[in-house]
């Protein structure tokens, strides 16, 4: 403490130890020894106009002048403000300051303490293991994250900045000079030299690390905090940006991967992770075999139970209306990985269990409801493990109970040997999810109700995420109603929606006649899997003519076909955005 004391007992306050590590003149430094002395007396933050007056004479409010230097303080970073709406220090004028309370910042009471600012870095010697030399790499991570909160931090001045980088500057060139020295195998370091990674490069793929060693969800997962991490100004973020965007050599390469979340603006986001055999081989060095899991594909032979799909649609491809946008970026929200961290922190939610939802898509057939799900499935980079559900129907008597549980069965087993978290979706789930018959007749309708009770009893433990299908809500059975967490409506599109589907299923290099436009064709009440078809089969009528030109009138032909077949009893089609 002789710097502290040295700094209080020293009648000319320039000849302190520590004055010339403040940058400041010496009536800013009387400021700081008058906080330093109110600190001591258990006082952390004193009003800025109690401050002025104490110091300096009253008279024809001279003391007004001195706001300046408490600005000035704040700038530099020595104070910081008490206040529940801090403002951007260089954009708040002296006046503004007059009732707001100050205290000292943890950077100058680090420098009373020590008489420097500087940390302890590691000397510079061979790396005795791989473990210290993560150690080293994440204290750079620590330093990135500190230049970025200055940037970003309303009270911080750029004097802050250099201080911090500087020791930055210092770490690195260190780390470089302990890695030459090391004969020690490092595995990271070869593995940065292997793939021939750039400095912000291995800065994010530390800062990845670093939250896998820390077992965090949030921080510096997200696109945006990484490239603040490494971008000191707007033209660098914009340059930087391209280090985590597809094609990039980080994903290209295979070394990270990046999940897509909607947020709750109704943009998308990204949450980056290391890829499972790169993490594998950084934490685990010593094991010579790669862990590597399974893919869901190559299990499908081993079962006949499901048909696996891989999404190739988000959100974003899919028309749909706008009520059912709406709540399917709300359940977007309710899965978010860092609103299912805050559920584990709190104790609702059990870490292990992973996302858990329920949900039942309804409405009529040919409104997208199974284009949907795979569009959910791809914003959640998740596969689909999809289950006919009228195939229950085709197995005989005394077996169906039991088939009930092996869809169960068999979706946990594949999802337990691939380590994944496929989406089951039960399509055409009506029979399932059907009122239970009240009055038995029949050993049919008794197997009914059991088949029943049993997949009831599966949706009430199930655990990941269900997406069952039905074209009719009002038949659902109550009991199973109350099981599903969401029920999302999908409703015939109105007359603007039709024409954006028309307009984007419609070839686009076939040739139109002269005048054609797609608003005639939108004033008939269809769904999108009826526009889908109904092009296709035009398309096919058009196609063997010796001048194969699209007509209105082919079209209209075809609806009024279709119409007439009652069309709308078809089976349930997606729609896309192409």
């Amino acid at each position: 403490m002789k710097t502290l004391i040295n700094f209080l007992q020293t009648q000319k306050i320039e000849n302190s130890e520590i004055f010339i590590h403040l940058k400041c003149d010496k009536a800013e430094a009387i400021v700081l020894q008058y906080l330093t002395k109110k600190y001591l007396q258990g006082q952390d933050d004193v009003l800025v106009l109690d401050i002025i007056q104490d110091l300096y004479t009253r008279d024809n409010f001279e003391y007004l002048d001195h706001l300046k230097e408490l600005k000035t303080l704040l700038e530099l970073g020595w104070l910081h403000q008490q206040s529940f709406t801090p403002l951007k220090i260089s954009d708040v004028t002296p006046l503004e300051l007059l009732n707001t309370a100050v205290g000292l910042t943890p950077s100058f009471l680090k420098l009373l303490q020590d008489g420097t600012l500087e940390s302890d870095l590691p000397d510079v010697k061979a790396y005795a293991d791989h473990l210290e030399y993560l150690q080293d790499q994440f204290f750079r991570i620590e330093l990135y994250q500190k230049m970025s909160a200055i940037r970003q931090n309303v009270h911080e001045h750029s004097l802050g900045i250099d201080r911090v980088q500087n020791k930055l500057q210092l770490l690195e060139k260190r780390i470089e000079e302990r890695v030459e020295q090391s004969s020690e195998n490092l595995v990271l370091d070869k593995f940065f030299k292997q793939k021939k990674m750039s400095s912000y490069e291995q800065v994010i793929f530390i800062a990845l690390l670093r939250e896998e060693y820390s077992a965090t969800d949030a921080s510096l997962r997200e696109m945006n905090t990484l490239i603040d991490l490494i971008s000191f100004d707007e033209y660098e973020r914009i340059k930087n940006r391209s280090l985590l965007e597809d094609g990039s050599n980080l994903l290209s390469g295979g070394i990270i991967d990046y999940e897509e979340m909607l947020n709750p603006f109704g943009g998308i986001s990204r949450a980056f992770y290391i890829v499972d055999d790169v993490l594998q081989s950084i934490i685990h060095p010593q094991k010579n075999k790669k862990v590597r899991r399974l893919k869901l594909n190559a299990l499908m032979e081993t079962q006949d139970i499901f048909e696996l799909v891989e999404p190739e649609t988000s959100l974003d491809d899919v028309v749909l209306n706008d009520k059912t946008r709406e709540t399917l970026h709300n359940l977007m929200r309710q899965v978010d990985k860092e609103v299912v961290s805050r559920l584990v922190e709190w104790g609702i939610k059990d870490k292990k269990s992973g996302i858990d939802a329920r949900i039942i898509f309804y409405g009529h057939a040919g409104t997208g409801k199974t284009m949907t799900a795979y569009s959910l499935a791809k914003s959640l980079k998740r596969q689909v493990l999809v289950f006919d559900c009228s195939k229950i129907l085709s197995m005989y008597v005394g077996e169906s109970e039991k088939n009930v549980r092996k869809i169960f069965d068999t979706f946990y087993e594949l999802s337990e040997k691939t380590k994944s978290e496929p989406i089951l979706l039960l399509n055409e789930a009506d029979q399932f999810l059907s009122s239970r018959s009240s009055g038995i007749t029949s050993s049919a309708d008794q197997m009914h109700n059991q088949m029943q009770n049993i997949f009831l009893e599966q949706i009430e433990n199930f655990k990941g995420m269900l997406i069952a299908t039905t074209n009719l809500l009002e038949n659902i059975d109550k009991a199973f109603s109350r099981r599903f967490n969401y029920k999302i409506e999908f409703k015939k599109p109105n007359e603007e929606q039709r024409i954006e589907l028309w307009d984007m299923m419609l070839p686009v290099d076939a040739p139109y006649e002269e005048g054609f436009e797609v608003e005639p064709l939108a004033k008939y009440s269809l769904t999108g899997g009826q526009i889908n078809l109904i092009i296709k089969n035009t398309a096919y009528k058009v196609a063997v003519r010796e001048t194969p030109i699209f007509s209105l009138q082919d079209f209209i032909q075809e609806i009024n076909r279709e119409k007439e077949g009652n069309f709308d009893s078809e089976k349930s089609m997606g729609f896309l955005n192409k």
